[in-house]
């Protein structure tokens, strides 16, 4: 029985990362002898023990072998018999077939070592091809790697393209095609994830609301890059750089869905696309079941974006505007989700070209505001004796005539 270190902790150790979890490969071994050592089995497809000490993961070597469509059309077999070189084989990328032994000699059949220096993204063999959702992971290493400048090799990119082609990313379940995509969102560059699928093509299988927005021109006046698509990667990858959470990277990839629907004959100019978007972004949380936390903010930042850029420097006459912006925002209650929205329009104007640096005080003005109106409440109402609707209706009008005096 030999005991082999594997995948993501052999690759981040050479790549000099920080470990985030250790798996093990046992090869020439059976079930029983893991379980007599008091191991623990888990997994029903292929028996994983977790350490009795540890609890970090050791699986007997094994092959697969395609049996149905998507990722979980396949046989595992294991046993004795089965090789390190064969369960390296069937790992996606090469920088992932990498094994270390007990005496901490490398063994890298299939040149991962060589693709870690070059930087690159490549598939250990054709049985990459049978895996749809492997399409998905190669995008979210891309994006996870892209600050130690890894990029896809061309044939890669290229089976990609003919799975994306296929039919098969079809097959993929909704929760595992949210769970790369929110692990994706985590990263420091994002955008890189949606620009890998859509140079395969399976953007627009996967996400077709944030591939029809490529080609779609903006004002060049404020859209410096012209192109929609091109605008939401560079929001997406601000966001990411204003360590904004995850639903403000997911509200800053669907904040501009409604300007894929405005007629072409009207390009540039999109009237109304931040209530058109509200019904798209509906559509992608509901077929992959996107938390409701995301969806909310995601309409919120498509419905308000536009006004939030127009207060950069509010007159008396907006305070009206500025109360209802609370109002309908729920920014009372929710202090916290308005936050976010206004880190998400700041990440919206400096996402374009030149814009990267422009100042975006509405966001520090508004947040200011907003906590000192909470501040009137319903207590000093109360005591004078209003009743029901009439304390909201007081609390309002001292809000509003607050704003007016600071806007005076």
């Amino acid at each position: 029985m030999e005991v082999y270190l594997v995948g993501g902790a052999v690759r981040d150790e050479l790549l000099g990362l920080e470990i985030r979890e250790r798996d093990y490969m046992v090869v020439g071994a059976i079930p029983e002898q893991l379980l007599k050592l008091g191991y623990n089995q888990v997994g029903k497809d292929f028996p994983v023990f977790l350490h009795p000490k540890s609890k970090e993961e050791y699986a007997l070597a094994r092959t697969e072998r395609k049996s149905g469509k998507g990722y979980t059309g396949f046989i595992c077999e294991f046993g004795p018999e089965v090789t390190l070189e064969e369960d390296l084989m069937r790992r996606d990328l090469t920088i992932n077939a990498i094994a270390r032994d007990q005496q901490g000699t490398l063994h890298d059949p299939y040149g991962g070592q060589a693709d870690i220096e070059a930087r690159v993204l490549r598939h250990v063999s054709d049985a990459f091809g049978e895996d749809p959702l492997r399409v998905l992971r190669v995008a979210r290493f891309a994006a996870r790697f892209h600050a130690q400048g890894f990029t896809v090799a061309d044939e890669t990119r290229a089976l990609m393209r003919q799975m994306a082609a296929s039919g098969e990313l079809g097959a993929l379940t909704p929760e595992r095609v949210w769970k790369e995509t929110e692990k994706a969102l985590s990263c420091d560059h994002p955008q890189v994830f949606f620009e890998v699928l859509r140079q395969c093509g399976a953007l627009k299988v996967l996400f077709p609301e944030v591939d029809a927005l490529f080609g779609v021109p903006g004002p060049k006046k404020w859209h410096p890059e012209i192109d929609t698509g091109l605008h939401t990667m560079m929001v997406l990858k601000r966001a990411a750089e204003l360590d904004a959470g995850l639903p403000c990277r997911f509200a800053a990839l669907c904040h501009d869905f409604g300007k894929a629907l405005t007629p072409s004959d009207k390009w540039p100019s999109h009237h109304d696309h931040g209530e058109l978007g509200i019904e798209p972004i509906a559509a992608l949380c509901a077929r992959f079941k996107v938390p409701t936390e995301h969806k909310e903010l995601a309409i919120l930042m498509s419905r308000w974006h536009i006004c939030l850029h127009r207060l950069v420097s509010p007159t008396p006459e907006q305070a009206e505007a500025v109360l209802e912006l609370f109002q309908h925002t729920d920014a009372w209650r929710k202090p916290e989700r308005f936050a976010q929205l206004l880190l998400c329009a700041q990440a919206d104007l400096q996402g374009r070209t030149g814009f990267e640096q422009r100042p975006y005080p509405q966001r520090e003005q508004l947040w200011q505001w907003l906590c000192e109106l909470r501040a009137i409440t319903a207590a000093p109402f109360v005591a004078q004796g209003l009743r029901g609707p009439a304390i909201g209706e007081a609390i309002a009008a001292a809000r509003l005539q607050q704003l007016r005096l600071w806007l005076a």
